[in-house]
């Protein structure tokens, strides 16, 4: 008898984000200076944010307001009482050699995002909360830009732009409660999303102004002790985060399997080659020898300020989704692409306080409109001409069958770059439905005259062409024949 081979060892991962949100205050969190993206190098900067010896920080107030928003909308538990510190360590693009951050007393803690991952096959949602161990203030550093034939480990000279150094981020830590590269990317998306809506960050990656770096480690099934941990940097898209997490879940399940010993470490995702490549040994926080920093003061955050902050939050993607599923019937993927983007969301909102159906104006927001706006780069949904209350009236022509869906679709271009009245668009140009039986029946005999052979074709047996004639009755009214009436018409009169 054959012994069975043994059953191969199942792994899991165990993933965490470390996510810095650039804020879209006016200006840094200790000092004057613009934080203005695009500016030439090093023509936004000032003695505080270059650490000229002398210099005091003073905490822009919108920061911490910024900084309490989103710890509320992270349902965290905001701090009473916290404090800034000094991270010392030493980088060309850090002109004081140390980072004014948060570290044992944050500004907030113990909260938790929802993320949904929609089936679109099956229109349905599952949702899974990852916690939130932390969210903290600190300053950015400048940036490095290295010349030479493959800009980093090839390059001949670096020069080092301070625009950036200073400009307000918000650090915010996942718990390891993620397992898979999908839930990772959609972590960081609502997070994104949580933050365009409370207004506090654009969240462009391209930009810099959002940057992930994943802390991953693999494990087997059921042991609950962490496998060795490793980060990874230089992602700059969601795709990117997904891709480099199923790599390193790769590299690190066949590394253990032959026997070779993982380090912690850090390492670095080549869009070229689709791979993690490794960069350095990772730091703890005991090489960075954090103090309070003594220039600045305490933070205290009142009960009155507190509730005052907490009274001015939206209602968020998460909630919006639940309520147009709930409430609307609306699908979870539709729920979903409405609530992507807030002003998309307003405008839905306003086209069913002006009375259109939900489904119906979800669909032309989701279809036609969003189709023009793709094709028209830099166009947003509030720069159109054709506001929601033209959408609904729209719509609503459709509904009692004043006009057709496809004489819909012909004046929707004006709509959209001139806007105005769609009811006197239709009246102007003629495009009323025709739902009078005794025209349309007219109109039936005429086109069942001028077509025998298909007539013919029909009455043995060809019922598919029963579409041709439809399409015949819609040209001879120029699209203005009422479809389901048609239809009842034409069936009545061939099969007569």
């Amino acid at each position: 008898m054959t012994a069975s081979a043994p059953a191969k060892t199942q792994y899991e991962a165990v993933i965490g984000l470390e996510t810095h949100c650039q804020l879209n205050t006016a200006t840094k969190i200790f000092s004057p200076s613009s934080t203005q993206f695009g500016e030439p190098p090093n023509t936004l900067i000032d003695p505080v944010c270059m650490g000229l010896p002398g210099t005091l920080p003073v905490l822009n107030q919108k920061v911490l307001e910024s900084a309490v928003k989103t710890g509320l909308a992270l349902n965290c538990q905001i701090a009473p009482y916290s404090k800034f510190d000094r991270k010392q360590y030493f980088y060309p693009d850090l002109p004081k050699n140390y980072q004014i951050s948060q570290y044992d007393l944050p500004i907030a803690e113990h909260g938790w995002l929802e993320i949904e991952l929609v089936d679109k096959e099956t229109n349905t949602a599952t949702r899974k909360r990852i916690g939130i161990t932390r969210l903290h203030m600190e300053e950015d550093a400048g940036k490095l830009v290295h010349g030479g034939s493959d800009r980093l480990a090839g390059s001949t000279y670096s020069l080092v732009d301070y625009n950036r150094a200073g400009v307000p981020l918000l650090e915010i830590v996942s718990e390891p409660d993620i397992r898979s590269g999908q839930e990772a990317a959609e972590y960081a998306q609502e997070l994104r999303r949580i933050l365009r809506y409370l207004g506090v960050s654009d969240g462009n990656m391209q930009e810099g102004s959002l940057r992930c770096d994943v802390n991953i480690s693999v494990r087997p099934v059921g042991q609950k002790e962490f496998g060795t941990k490793v980060e990874i940097k230089n992602m700059n898209s969601f795709n990117a985060i997904q891709r480099a997490i199923e790599y390193e879940i790769e590299r690190q399940i066949a590394a253990i399997e032959a026997g070779e010993r993982l380090i912690q470490e850090t390492r670095l995702w080549e869009e070229g080659s689709q791979r993690t490549i490794s960069m350095r040994t990772k730091e703890g926080s005991s090489d960075y020898r954090y103090f309070p920093e003594p220039d600045l003061g305490p933070i205290e955050v009142s009960p009155e300020q507190l509730e005052e902050w907490r009274s001015q939050l939206p209602e968020l993607p998460a909630q919006k989704r639940h309520r147009y599923e709930e409430e609307l019937g609306l699908s979870a993927y539709d729920a979903r692409v409405l609530t992507n983007d807030r002003a998309i969301a307003e405008y839905f909102e306003a086209t069913l306080a002006a009375g259109a159906p939900a489904k119906q104006a979800a669909n032309w927001i989701m279809g036609d409109i969003s189709a023009y706006l793709n094709s028209n780069t830099g166009l947003t949904i509030t720069d159109l001409a054709l506001k929601p209350d033209n959408l609904a009236e729209l719509i609503g022509l459709i509904e009692d069958r004043t006009i057709s869906n496809a004489a819909a679709k012909t004046i929707l271009p004006e709509l959209l770059t001139q806007g105005g009245s769609p009811n006197a668009i239709v009246e102007r140009e003629g495009l009323g439905q025709i739902s009078d039986t005794g025209a349309l029946e007219t109109a039936i005999a005429e086109v069942l005259a001028e077509n025998p052979n298909e007539l013919e074709q029909y009455r043995n047996g060809k019922t598919k062409l029963l579409g041709f004639f439809v399409g015949q009755v819609m040209k001879k009214t120029g699209g203005r024949a009422d479809p389901k009436l048609t239809n009842q018409l034409l069936a009545k009169k061939l099969n007569g």
